[in-house]
């Protein structure tokens, strides 16, 4: 599998233009939280940019859509 399938399955099902669908981003800011308090202690997040090193996401837009998940299953896609 070439770098860049890899960086495609590593980012799931979210898109960045998720964010502009309503339907996609999680009401509940206690989810988010959530999910910001576990990539700020992983090895994999770059504090300076709020970036994942596995997947290149920002992690304060990804973290708030209903279909995103971590790449290595830190926290799962939120079920409603």
């Amino acid at each position: 599998m070439s770098k860049w399938e890899e960086w495609k399955q590593s980012l799931g099902d979210s898109r960045p233009w998720h964010l502009l669908d309503p339907e996609k981003i999680i009401e509940d800011q206690s989810v988010v939280d959530y999910r910001m308090s576990i990539c700020n202690s992983c090895e994999f997040f770059k504090p300076v940019t709020k970036q994942c090193k596995k997947c290149g996401c920002i992690m304060t837009f990804k973290t708030k859509l209903s279909n995103a998940g971590c790449p290595i299953g830190k926290w799962p896609k939120h079920e409603s």
